[in-house]
């Protein structure tokens, strides 16, 4: 007899995946194949024909989008009074129910604190300086705690780290690995490790609390099963030991997340009693997904499947080469707004996607100064969002340069000069700036004018008492920068000027002695390089007729809250290929296909590399029907332009599957 759960429209690998409850289950769940719906269906069969009690059901997952989906979608399809005891999370909510519960065994209390990642370097540090050696020459702890982090997320014993060249750093490193547990203790505090960490210790040490676990949940579903880290496997194998019904969902092509932990293997080696593939794609079309299979069928430790699919062949995969970053740029753009045009797409139904964050800023700088035609008006700027990642004028340091840049244009802009006023320091206090206020407000001065008129007559001037030397002569100092820069950006070229002024106030060496890594050093620069790459274009594509308040006004478009509040959420996405994991759209562009991107320079070993092919599968199938991929020749790369090479994966798609094209001209069907 037909179950009701086979009512429902599923294809048979889908029906199987369903119906197939009992002992190891492994479903291999292809981009776009309906997995969700397929585990949505499955606690129904189980509730609904098999009498399961919702109660015996563990669902767990990695987002908390994740886990509140399937919750909603369960509720909307399965009439049960009490269907909200299916447990449904993250392994991390998952874990902190049960220590909440349990953690006095482990000789902590309840409450504790929860320590975020700021907070537990804060305490390593503090081991770091209470173990290192006097005579110690480590000059920087990031790679160390990089390596303390990486594998304290494994749940790797002290015996199981790596090696370091350096016998200080392999003393120093097991020395705090060692103390931080007995550290988190006496503060009674937990991070997001140890709950996975303290929930496996609370396992093996109290069987009577397992037992409990284990006979309450007879039926275990884990989903992205690729993405677990050791810990988490051994969590999910455990608990199921009594009743053997374990069954996990992923896809070993999409593992992209290794660098913190996940381990594909673990999909890869699943001691499954039964194996069900979902290969039928019910996203994309069939000349994307043709191109994603050539690419991902060269890993060569993989589960063997292919992707297929009934909603046509759609658009030709299109392929361009620009001369530099600033032509792909312009090339994507008017893609996107041709395709948009013709397709009548919303701009929220368009992603650009990267594989590093910089590559956003130089779109982001284009985007807001094109112009698009919206209900038969032109409009200048398209809306567009930076997803999981920060907005390029909302960067401190560009935020910084606008705010010198407004006040050299408008010195009654308060706020841009409250920003900047010691910024690099000048020795003006916070005590100096509350009088400067106050002075203001009584005299109903702009502070800039009230400041210019104390230094040029300090002795006599009513703040004199109010303000140390040191105070009168940052002020003087600030005072001689803004009035030089005023005469410098009077003639151009401003991006010229720009980096003069720059390095008159010494703003590069402040911004690096206040940054302790090497690398956020250069990405803060490199940002700083971008915004006079922006000023430059902004020239270019002006004519040279511009002024800095020009400029300035086109950067404050995208500030404008009224403008956000208007576009809500009918924006153009800008993101990672890792954040577009689980995402989908119409017309998907992939940027920097080049070999020093994808795959990363950093990622050159066969396992890397495997991993930067499925991050590119990722990405390419996240399109529906529209997929362009694009590079440049050349690239500015630390503020030089340095010959780029096309990715070596692209040479891994047959010719007769790509279009390829000129930058500068439109190829739509």
């Amino acid at each position: 007899m037909a179950t009701k759960a086979t009512t429902v429209r599923l294809n048979p690998e889908q029906r199987k995946a369903v119906l197939t409850t009992e002992n190891k289950v492994l479903i291999l769940a292809g981009a776009g194949s309906g997995k969700t719906r397929v585990l949505i269906e499955r606690c129904k069969h189980l509730i609904e024909n098999k009498n399961v009690h919702p109660s015996q059901i563990l669902g767990l997952t990695f987002t908390n989008k994740a886990a509140g989906e399937m919750k909603h979608r369960l509720k909307a399809s399965v009439f049960h009074k009490e269907i909200s005891k299916v447990h449904l999370s993250t392994f991390h909510r998952f874990c902190m129910d049960i220590l909440k519960k349990h953690i006095p065994l482990l000789g902590y209390r309840y409450p504790f604190s929860l320590y975020d990642e700021k907070d537990l370097r804060r305490l390593i540090l503090e081991l770091i300086d209470e173990h290192i050696p006097s005579s110690s020459s480590i000059t920087s702890f990031e790679p160390l705690i990089q390596t303390l982090l990486f594998h304290r997320g494994q749940g790797s014993l002290v015996e199981d780290l790596p090696i370091l060249e350096d016998k200080d750093e392999v003393a120093l490193l097991q020395a705090v690995y060692t103390a931080l547990p007995a550290a988190m203790r006496s503060y009674n505090a937990l991070d997001f490790d140890s709950l996975l960490l303290l929930t496996c210790e609370l396992f093996e040490t109290c069987p009577e609390i397992l037992n409990l676990y284990q006979d309450q949940y007879r039926y275990i579903m884990i989903d992205e099963y690729q993405d677990t880290s050791p810990v988490q496997s051994q969590i999910a194998l455990t608990l199921a030991e009594k009743h053997n019904n374990l069954c996990v969902v992923g896809d070993d092509d999409q593992s992209i997340y290794g660098w913190r932990g996940a381990k594909v293997e673990h999909i890869l080696n699943f001691p499954a009693d039964v194996v069900i593939k979902l290969e039928h794609n019910y996203r994309s079309t069939s000349h994307i997904l043709r191109a994603a299979n050539s690419l991902i069928k060269n890993n060569t430790v993989r589960h063997d499947k292919e992707l297929i699919t009934n909603m046509g062949s759609g658009d030709t995969v299109e392929v361009f080469n620009a001369p530099t970053e600033k032509e792909e740029v312009e090339g994507v753009i008017h893609r996107i707004l041709a395709v948009r045009e013709k397709k009548q797409l919303p701009w929220r139904e368009i992603a650009i996607l990267y594989r590093s964050n910089r590559l956003a800023k130089l779109f982001e700088l284009q985007l807001i100064q094109t112009v698009w035609k919206n209900n038969g008006q032109f409009q200048r700027g398209i809306p567009y969002e930076v997803y999981g990642g920060q907005n390029f004028f909302e960067k401190s340091e560009i935020k910084d340069i606008l705010a010198y840049l407004k006040l050299i244009v408008n010195p009654k802009d308060y706020r841009s000069l409250l920003r900047i006023i010691n910024y690099p320091r000048r020795g003006i206090s916070i005590a100096t700036i509350n009088a400067l206020n106050t002075e203001a407000n009584i005299k109903n001065l702009p502070m800039y004018t009230l400041i210019q008129q104390f230094v040029q007559n300090t002795p006599a001037h009513t703040l004199n008492e109010k303000i140390s030397s040191r105070g009168v002569s940052g002020l003087k100092l600030f005072v001689d920068q803004i009035e030089e820069a005023k005469t410098l950006f009077q003639t151009g070229p401003l991006p010229g000027k720009l980096e003069i002024f720059l390095e008159k106030i010494g703003y590069k060496k402040h911004l690096f002695s206040e940054t302790k890594s090497e690398k956020s050093r250069k990405q803060k620069w490199e940002n700083v390089l971008s915004c006079i790459q922006a000023l430059k274009w902004f020239e270019e594509d002006n004519e040279g007729a511009v002024s800095l308040a020009d400029f300035i006004s086109n950067a404050a478009l995208e500030s404008d809250p009224s403008k956000k509040k208007k576009d809500g959420d009918n924006k153009l996405n800008l993101m990672t290929f890792h954040s577009a994991k689980g995402l989908e759209f119409e017309a998907v562009f992939l940027i920097g296909i080049e070999d020093h991107l994808v795959p990363h320079h950093r990622s050159i070993s066969q396992q890397q590399i495997e991993e930067e092919r499925r991050l590119l599968y990722v990405a390419i199938t996240r399109a529906k029907e529209t997929l362009c991929l694009s590079m440049a020749r050349k690239r500015t790369t630390y503020g030089k332009l340095v010959p780029s090479t096309p990715s070596r994966f692209l040479f891994e798609i047959p010719k007769h599957l790509l279009k390829v094209t000129r930058y500068d001209t439109l190829s739509l069907p």
